[in-house]
């Protein structure tokens, strides 16, 4: 019942400075993501307000590109977008997390009976924490397409809250590089493109 939402939000992406151009002059839109590894599944990524980790995120792919990764960045750049987020399979609501278990049910059979072995979710050399995320992306792709069998209603966007980064401080809940990810799946909820802003430090932030 309330897994529709409403308003808009701001998010960003983090790109090459060519698909920036691309967008704003030519009225082009970003592409899905189609990886296996995916965090949400399939879709357009964002980090949801938040534009200093999609351009460190764009370094970073720049600096140590990820294996199989089609995104080839040589001027790392950030855009931003206007969004609704529509039929929205939010992972910070507690309803919704069912829907995830139950998808991860479904697959455990299917490989069970295809007799293949459940993805898995991987860390990478350089990092602690879980940046392959074959089983997750795998979950709730089964999830999307279960659904689509049974002519339910589809999402039209994946939201997702991720610990990241180390410790703040010693026992920390927080890590530093905690965020909101969103995956659009329909490209209808992205309502329009800009280029973030310079604050002008001569006035206070609004």
């Amino acid at each position: 019942m309330y897994s529709s939402r409403t308003g808009l939000i701001l998010a960003f992406h983090g790109c090459d400075k060519s698909i920036v151009e691309k967008i704003v002059s030519q009225g082009k839109i970003l592409e899905s993501s189609n990886n296996d590894y995916d965090w949400l599944g399939h879709g357009i990524y964002f980090w949801e307000n938040d534009p200093q980790r999609a351009l460190e995120y764009a370094t970073r792919l720049k600096n140590s590109p990820l294996k199989k990764h089609s995104l080839k960045i040589q001027d790392p750049a950030v855009i931003g977008a206007v969004i609704n987020l529509g039929y929205c399979l939010d992972l910070l609501d507690y309803g919704n997390l069912k829907f995830v278990k139950e998808g991860h049910d479904f697959l455990v059979e299917i490989c069970n009976m295809a007799k293949v072995p459940l993805p898995e979710n991987k860390g990478i050399k350089e990092s602690k924490d879980i940046l392959i995320r074959n089983l997750d992306c795998a979950v709730i792709e089964t999830l999307h397409k279960t659904r689509e069998e049974k002519k339910e209603k589809p999402f039209d966007s994946v939201r997702g809250v991720f610990w990241e980064g180390d410790e703040l401080y010693p026992s920390s809940g927080f890590k530093e590089k905690d965020h909101i990810q969103i995956c659009i799946r329909n490209p209808n909820c992205i309502k329009g493109f800009f280029l973030p802003r310079e604050l002008n430090k001569s006035f206070s932030k609004v």
